[in-house]
């Protein structure tokens, strides 16, 4: 016999019984208080199951609204960042890095006004 197998085997056994022992005496401390409930939508549950489900749909569609403002507004930011870099090696100048900028803004704005026409659709 190898000393792996002697220790599988004592593992085997010694580890079953002291499982048991402490599920056992851990089984009255922790219990099941019951499932979480999912969160109700922000524009309430409606009257139907229908309806409900529309909700939960305007949520999502919200998310992903607000997901790809956020991925907008780190690409604005991230080429104002490259752009002010250039400036210090000569290739930009301070001129080339205001135009990024205030493009850069009024791209967001036109951003966050489509998106939010479209989910006022919904």
């Amino acid at each position: 016999m190898t000393f792996r197998f002697i220790s599988t085997r004592f593992a085997r056994l010694a580890g079953l019984p002291a499982v048991a022992v402490i599920s056992a005496s851990l089984s009255p401390i922790v219990q099941a208080q019951g499932l979480p409930t999912i969160e109700d939508p922000s524009r309430g549950t409606g009257s139907g199951i229908m309806e409900t489900l529309r909700n939960y749909g305007y949520d999502i569609v919200m998310l992903v609204a607000l997901l790809v403002v956020a991925s907008m507004f780190v690409g604005v930011c991230y080429h104002a960042y490259s752009t002010y870099s250039e400036i210090h090696t000569g290739r930009k100048t301070w001129g080339q890095f205001g135009l990024t900028v205030a493009i850069g803004a009024i791209l967001l704005v036109v951003g966050i006004w489509l998106l939010t026409e479209a989910t006022g659709v919904l």
